[in-house]
């Protein structure tokens, strides 16, 4: 291309400038001068390009594509995205859960599989990970957890004796740990995971009958992990090893899909359920509750501006649509509130009008001003009002996704259950599911993990936080830790 063909650089307000070299200088050898406005547009743009990071997930990348629906599930929900036939563009982001955004791709963490699904009635994100369960089941400690797993105050490194001390302290956190320093710790891509909503949600038809459903995204690719070795050589050669993937797979036409499939639980059933069915560090066992096909979910394009399209994307599982709501899961009510909050802190308090969060389905909000408000206003800007504003339509969309709630407001955990306890799925997940190998594996990751700074007396609790998982994993990995201690 010649230089009479290229577009004409330009100012961000459209003016053409006269060079991309050279400041406005008193001379060649002279003072800049403070009217070069081009300058400092330049200039003060750069101080100003990054954003604040994610606090948790702050690592990740993401694509687009759209979902279809290929069963019938409308005898459980009215949502217009899950209707036979229905497609619905998407955005999916991928990511890790404590890494800062320099961190590699590889680092053992959970992995953040978030949904936006673009539906004619408005937004609905589903913010999901890699597991289908979580550490912990009470949003008072999210905050603590997560400081727990990035960096000390004073020497500003990740500390294994801080996050085995938060685990052991946090008998809970069984499952996932187990899940965490098994097999599937480590993705071998993010197209080789499952995503799973993980929290429980409701569902409701257009008969009014209520269902408490849990997401799982099953990979069309398989599942495939990286063991701990092999994972701690990608950090090093290629520490954005996973974004690399997914980027070079849908450039070259690879495109990764996923199957949906719904656990459904009839809504009287979590009355008395063996386990809480809301408890996030629990799953509904496959023979109680066996999978349901949905549809297909397929990525096909990548974003053109990273920062534009997925770092500015903002989920928060408060974006519901009819048909879809919340359950009593403690964690998803606390989310609720906080993703929302935080993205006004991060982008802004208008930050659903950046394109890649804005809806597809109209907008009629008297939502008014503010930082960086895009979308016009017009009177009147109040409700209620006689003016012709927009009104609210309790007939068309009652609000019927809820539940019933009575007792005295206390702080205490769920109440137990028959079978509620906090070592038993992570015991079943060890014994039913790994075989010989992977225990083996397991094992060796536990004892790398800890040997990796974990004193007394985290150190013994760490020996006995394994042994009420399963005594012969606690025993080996003991064993296991005290030789390599000499």
């Amino acid at each position: 291309m010649t230089q009479d063909n290229r577009k004409p650089t330009t100012t961000d307000a459209g003016i053409p400038v006269a060079s991309d070299e050279h400041s406005l200088s008193v001379g060649p050898d002279g003072p800049l001068v403070l009217h070069d406005h081009y300058l400092i547009e330049q200039m003060a743009n750069f101080n100003r390009e990054r954003i604040p990071e994610r606090q948790p997930h702050a690592k990740g990348s993401g694509a687009f594509g759209h979902f279809e629906v290929t069963d019938d599930v409308s005898q459980y929900t009215k949502a217009a995205v899950f209707q036979p036939g229905t497609k619905t563009d998407v955005l999916i982001r991928f990511s890790t859960v404590a890494g800062e955004r320099g961190s590699p791709d590889t680092w053992r963490d959970p992995r953040g599989f978030s949904i936006k699904f673009y539906t004619s009635e408005g937004n609905y994100d589903m913010v999901g990970n890699n597991t289908p369960v979580f550490f912990i089941r009470d949003p008072m400690k999210f905050q603590h957890f997560i400081r727990s797993q990035k960096r000390r105050a004073d020497s500003n490194l990740r500390d294994h004796d801080m996050q085995w001390d938060f685990w052991t302290l946090s008998p809970e956190s069984a499952h996932q740990v187990t899940w965490l320093m098994g097999d599937r710790g480590i993705p071998k891509t993010w197209r080789h995971m499952n995503g799973y909503s993980s929290h429980t949600y409701m569902w409701a038809n257009a008969q009014g009958e209520k269902f408490w459903v849990k997401y799982h995204f099953k990979t069309d690719q398989g599942i495939e992990c990286l063991t701990q070795e092999e994972a701690d050589r990608l950090a090093g050669e290629d520490s954005d090893y996973h974004t690399r993937d997914l980027y070079e797979a849908i450039q070259r036409g690879d495109y990764p899909g996923w199957t949906l499939y719904m656990q459904i639980m009839p809504f009287a059933d979590a009355d008395t359920y063996r386990i809480n069915p809301f408890d996030l560090t629990k799953v509904w066992p496959h023979d109680d509750y066996p999978l349901i096909k949905v549809g297909k979910l397929q990525l096909n394009r990548n974003p053109t501006d990273n920062h534009a399209e997925i770092e500015q994307a903002a989920f928060e599982p408060n974006n519901l649509v009819p048909g879809i709501g919340i359950s009593p899961d403690k964690m998803l009510i606390g989310r609720v509130f906080s993703y929302a909050d935080a993205h006004r802190a991060r982008l802004g308090v208008n930050y659903k009008q950046i394109p890649v969060n804005a809806p597809k389905a109209p907008v009629h909000s008297y939502s008014k001003d503010g930082a960086m408000r895009i979308n016009k206003v017009s009177d009147p800007v109040y409700a209620p009002n006689s003016k012709g504003g927009p009104a609210a339509d309790g007939e068309r969309y009652p609000t019927d996704s809820t539940w019933e709630a009575n007792g005295q407001m206390v702080r205490a955990p769920y109440a137990l259950r028959k079978d509620d306890n906090d070592y038993g799925q992570a015991n079943d997940l060890i014994n039913k599911v790994m075989d010989d190998a992977a225990r083996d594996r397991l094992v060796n990751n536990v004892v790398g993990h800890v040997s990796g700074g974990v004193e007394e007396p985290v150190l013994s609790r760490v020996f006995e936080y394994w042994k009420n998982i399963d005594a012969e994993i606690g025993r080996r990995i003991e064993e296991g830790v005290k030789a390599g201690r000499g």
